[in-house]
Parts: structure tokens; sequence; C-alpha cells
């Protein structure tokens, strides 16, 4: 059977600094493929055993899928160095696939139990390691924008194209616009590097969609690329550097901010930009270093041409291509680039018009798309018409803020990942008394707000503090306990949502915009502090509870979640 027969086949080997080196793979000829990968330099050298996970039930499209599912936890355990390419990680669908992945758990603990992984599935599924792993699958949505964007690059960059041209992937939360960066990332560094890909080698099966990337005539137009993924968020980008520190071909150099591009002597050829919404225009920074730093950055790249340059703009004077993963729901900030100027350059406004891709379908909440949508509905003046409900989806309003607490740390016991996060509507205490409580909900609960700036949700203490909008931002939660404050409530009167500015206390997030002469009205604070509301509410895979402080606010979403504990 290992010479005419699909099978899926593991090896490994020591490496460095503590972690080892790992290669999955699939073949219906075992013999053979052996042969070719003890060819391989690389492989012979790094790769010392050899398993090999045979059944006379499992089909092509069975170890292709369980092939998949192994290389995803071998990048989300995190101690190995995965040598695979992600041009062979696939979801498939094909008959009997549930029957089947019931085996694939089993498969996964006996060579844990061996050795090859460290870490248990929940472990590896709830961790950022895994969440942000270039190996990811993508869905058939997203499989798709990222064939169309490469085939646009291949077209742009084999041109002598200027700098500056713009690429737009618009999608709500939980449509996978982290996901298709860091894949984009990884794929288009493979392809980079000049290795062959295909049966000759080993490597993959060449019936994917990206495989056509790797032939001649389209591979050439990557090789050689200065390329870079801005993530203007400090905490998610820490988070996404440690990834690209643990994945071969890639490295932390490679994840940087929009100020470091500004600083960078060269120009790019490629620059994506995750969370791109988070993008500043002219407008206060968090320092006076960082005002004139501005300023000096935008006399350096446009001899005073262009003194109100923004972030956009000092990126897209830095590299030839600049594809930007974007939901203009989530500014929320008066620095943020305004959503009209990103509608002008959607339109084509100041150049040529850009290439747009769209993601549509919902991978973070188990209430999908119906769930996102209602979120918004809910926090805007046309709210929806009944309430509704979302099948497995957990989700509802608890007007206890003791049964709070109680309900998330039980879901964290039971499935992990599960925090408390609030809108900024409370001061920030223990920035300067480590002792003092942020939050009082009353019922003898107190919080601090997160003491871990970076990777606030993989720290040990997070269960027991609330995280900001700063540090949620982009992540994915199993469950999130919603704490709005009294900075967003509801007026009866006049029948509509109404903001305290008083009791909202992220100072940069409601100061007037001097540099451009741009006051931050109520009506564009109501915008930011819902948009708050909204990617709070849409952190949660698995469900959301609510506690709103304010009691007419209370009310009025009464009408649209039902009340829980």
């Amino acid at each position: 059977m290992l010479n005419n027969w699909p099978v899926v086949y593991v090896l490994n080997g020591p490496g460095e600094k503590g972690r080892g080196n790992i290669y999955l793979g699939e073949t219906h000829s075992f013999s053979s493929r052996m042969r070719q990968h003890i060819q391989n330099d690389e492989k012979r050298e790094k790769l010392k055993t050899v398993r090999v996970v045979l059944d006379e039930t499992f089909n092509k499209s069975v170890c292709l899928d369980l092939e998949s599912q192994l290389i995803k936890y071998a990048a989300g355990d995190g101690s190995n160095n995965v040598l695979n390419r992600n041009i062979g990680v696939a979801d498939p669908e094909y008959y009997n696939r549930a029957k089947y992945r019931k085996t694939f758990d089993d498969i996964f603990e006996e060579l844990r139990e061996a050795g090859v992984f460290q870490r248990t599935i929940p472990q590896i599924t709830n961790s950022a390691l895994f969440k942000l792993s270039p190996f990811k699958s993508l869905n058939e949505d997203q499989a798709a924008a990222a064939v169309d964007i490469m085939d646009g690059l291949v077209e742009d960059l084999a041109e002598d194209t200027e700098l500056g041209n713009l690429v737009f992937v618009e999608g709500d939360p939980g449509t996978g616009k982290t996901v298709v960066a860091i894949y984009l990332m990884k794929l288009i560094t493979d392809i980079g590097d000049g290795r062959d890909v295909g049966e000759a080698d080993g490597e993959v099966d060449m019936d994917t969609v990206f495989s056509e990337f790797f032939l001649p005539g389209s591979r050439e137009v990557f090789q050689g690329l200065k390329i870079a993924l801005v993530v203007p968020q400090q905490s998610l980008r820490k988070s996404i550097q440690n990834v690209f520190d643990k994945t071969p071909g890639l490295s932390k150099n490679m994840v940087i901010d929009q100020w470091d591009v500004a600083d960078d002597p060269d120009t790019f050829d490629l620059i994506i930009v995750d969370e791109a919404h988070r993008l500043n225009q002219l407008a206060s920074q968090a320092s006076g270093v960082r005002n004139s730093k501005f300023h000096e950055i935008n006399e350096k790249l446009f001899g005073g041409e262009k003194p109100d340059a923004s972030q956009l703009d000092w990126l897209r004077a830095k590299s030839r291509q600049v594809i930007l993963m974007l939901d203009r729901k989530q500014t929320v900030r008066p620095a943020d680039l305004p959503a009209e100027e990103y509608q002008e350059l959607l339109m084509g406004g100041g150049g040529k018009e850009p290439r747009k891709y769209r993601l549509y379908t919902q991978m973070r909440s188990l209430g999908g798309n119906d769930y996102i949508q209602y979120v918004h509905d809910v926090l805007s003046p046309s709210p929806p018409a009944h309430q509704q409900e979302f099948g497995e989806y957990e989700v509802g309003l608890v007007n206890s803020p003791d049964t709070l607490v109680r309900l998330i740390r039980e879901r964290e016991e039971e499935h992990g990942l599960s925090r408390i996060v609030a809108g900024y509507a409370w001061r920030w205490a223990s920035k300067k008394d480590a002792s003092a409580y942020d939050i009082d909900l009353g019922e003898g609960v107190r919080l601090q707000w997160n003491t871990k700036l970076l990777d606030w949700v993989g720290s040990k203490e997070s269960i027991n503090e609330a995280g900001s909008i700063h540090t949620i931002q982009g992540y994915d939660l199993n469950y999130a306990g919603v704490i709005i404050g009294e900075d967003l409530k509801y007026d009866p009167v006049a029948q509509r949502l109404c903001i305290d500015r008083a009791n909202y206390f992220d100072q940069p997030g409601k100061q007037n915009n001097k540099m451009r002469n741009r006051p931050t009205t109520d009506e564009m604070l109501l915008e930011y502090i819902t948009n708050i509301y909204v990617v709070l509410m849409t952190r949660g895979i698995r469900g959301t509870f609510i506690h709103v402080v304010n009691p007419e606010l209370r009310k009025y979403m009464r009408q649209f979640f039902p009340v829980l504990g």
C-alpha cells in the first residue's frame, strides 16, 4: 500500500534553540516520495524521523484534509519549525467529511504522545500562534479574493509601475482580513524564494488554486521583492511578529509600522496594511516627539508640497503596491483616516481607480453574517424591527455584574479564551497606582484595565482584568463579556442613542484635530463610540454577554437581546 495508496506522513528532527523541525505531507506513492525527500539537502539534514498515517478507508480527499489539519496544528503548537509552504493548506469538502474528521483528533493525540506535538488541541486553537498562522486554510471566499489579488500583482509588478498603486480588500469583522494578509505574505515569500514546486521535488500536489504562481512566467515577478506587513496597532503587531519569528521563510522584521516604512532609506515593492482603518491623518500624536516626527516625515517625503499628508500618503510614496485590508466601520479615533477619504480613493480620486475586492463570509462568529449586521443595526439610527435569534450563538444581556464575571469565568474554564472587555468609560487610575481599581460596577465587582499592553489576550492575568478597544481590536475570543459604560446612553424622548463626553475617558478619542482644523463633533464621537462597541460585541466566536450600565440604554437593548442570568 505504500506504493499505490494515499497516506499522510510526518517528518521531524531536532532543531535549534529548543525547537525542532517538522514537515507534513500527503502522497499516493510513499516510497518514491521518500526518495525525493532524501535527495533534498534541507530535508535530509533537518528531518531524521519518519511516521506514516495509513488507513484503508482514507481516500485522497481525506488525506489532503488531514495533512492540512496537521500542518495548522504544527504551526499553532510552536514547538517545531514548520518547513511546509502554505500552498498545500486546503479546506476541501468531500463525502462524509464530518465522520472522518472525528478520527483526526485521535491521530493527533497519538502523534502528541509520541512527542511530535507538545500542546493539546484546545491549547493550540486558542493560541495567537494558531489564530494568526500563515498556515490557516482559506475558505472559498478568501481563496477567491487571494487568487484575484495575486493575478493583479502579477500584472502590476511585471510592469515598471510608479509608486503608490492601491488595492482595497474590504470586509466586516470576522471575514478574515488579517488571515488573508498573513497568508499572502507567506505565499509571496515562498514563491519568491526561487525553489521549484511540484511533484518533482515532493513539495505539494500541483492541483491547488495558487499553483500557477509558482510556474515560470509568474514566479519571476515575485523574486527579489522588498515586502512588508504594516500593522498600525502595537499589540497586534507584536503578536504577528512572534508568529513570523517562528515561521521559516518569514522574519519578524517583515512586520513593521507606518513610521518604520517612512524611515526606511529604500522603497518597497509591496506593502500589505492590516487594520488599515487605524492609519492616521495629520493629527496630534501620543507625544510631542511624534508630532515633530510627523511633520519631519511629511517634509522629507513631499518637500513642503503636502504638509498635511497622512500616513497612507507615506506608504504610497514608499511602495509600488499598497494593499489595504480595511473596514471603514472600525474607525475609532479622530486621528484615524476618515472613511470619506477612503471612499474618495476607492472611486479613483486623485489617480487611477484601484483594484477592489471584498470578503463576505463571516468566519469568526457562530452567529454568522446575520449577527454582525444585527449588532451594527442595533447601534445605529435604524435599529431592527424585532429581536432575532442566532442558533448556537450565545448572546444576551446580563443585568448583574457579578453574573457577568461568573459567566466569563465558567466559559474560560470550559472553552478558554474568554475575556471581559469594556468601553473607555472609566479613567485608567491603575496606570499610575497599581493598587487602584479602574472599573467599579457594584456587587463587589471591581476590575483593573489591562495591565499588559502587548498580547493582553494571551496573558495570565487577563481573565481578572478588562481589555479596551486598543488591546482587543484584531483579536478573536471564544466568549466576550462586554461592559457598555456611561459614555453611551439612550434618550427616550428623542428615541435615539447619544453620548456623554464627560464619561468618555480616551482623550485622544475625543480631542479636536487642530492640525487640520477639524472639530470632533458629537455626531462624530457617537460614530466612534458605537464603532468601538460594535468591535467589542463582535469579538466572540461562541458568544457575547453584555452588561449595560446606563438604565435607559439597558431598557433599549432589552428590545433586541434576551436577558440572561
